[in-house]
């Protein structure tokens, strides 16, 4: 059973973190076929085959250490292969058996929580979009769906920054930034000292987020 570049495309879309693992050669007894492929996720479950017990466990670990540092590998089973950056691995049981794999790590495209309403949100929504990354734009202070991969913009023109942005700088969040003043923003940071925000908690805003375009004539 291989699993179908359908449910491959599902799965990133759902921005999941996976890895596809990819049959290039393989040695009789070895059970798995050349184009055999499956999907290793993050937990280790396993969608597809690739070979029994005397490959799965190594498998998985490969996948996920690609998965950890982001980078493809082309993992040798039960044969030593002399070509450079290949990652060669014993079977794990007494196999004459051999098989090449090709380790490829899918990672979600990172996503911008988007916070305010007006047209600049808008605009930001269009930037960060045409970077194919995922968008999210709310009207209030809840970080619903905040993780790791997430970099989250305040941008409400001084209507609650500080309440969304004390919500933000205790989530998960990878990057935490303030579209303001420079004068704007240190007010607001020093909002979030006297509602006793821990100073670590602070350290993590960027403000003014973005490019200083200096002033503009009006």
């Amino acid at each position: 059973m291989t699993v179908s570049f359908d449910r491959i495309g599902d799965l990133q879309a759902e921005g999941r973190a996976f890895a596809v693992a990819t049959v290039t050669w393989r040695r009789a007894p070895s059970s798995a076929k050349v184009g055999s492929r499956a999907i290793i996720h993050l937990d280790g479950s396993v969608e597809g085959w690739m070979g029994g017990a005397c490959s799965q466990p190594t498998l998985v670990k490969a996948a996920i250490e690609s998965l950890e540092t982001g980078r493809a590998q082309l993992v040798v089973l039960g044969e030593h292969d002399h070509r450079p950056d290949v990652v060669n691995v014993p079977m794990a049981c007494s196999s004459e058996g051999a098989m090449e794999v090709y380790m490829e790590p899918v990672l979600p495209s990172p996503k911008g929580h988007i916070v305010g309403s007006s047209p600049m949100t808008s605009t930001l929504a269009d930037l960060v979009g045409a970077l194919g990354w995922r968008v999210v734009v709310t009207e209030d202070t809840d970080m619903v769906g905040v993780d790791a991969s997430t970099h989250v913009i305040v941008a409400t023109q001084g209507h609650f920054d500080e309440q969304a942005l004390e919500r933000a700088l205790v989530s998960e969040a990878r990057s935490v930034g303030l579209v303001a003043s420079e004068k704007r923003a240190s007010s607001v940071v020093e909002w979030l000292r006297n509602e006793g925000l821990p100073d670590e908690a602070i350290a993590r805003l960027r403000a003014p987020v973005g490019i200083d375009l200096g002033h503009t004539e009006h």
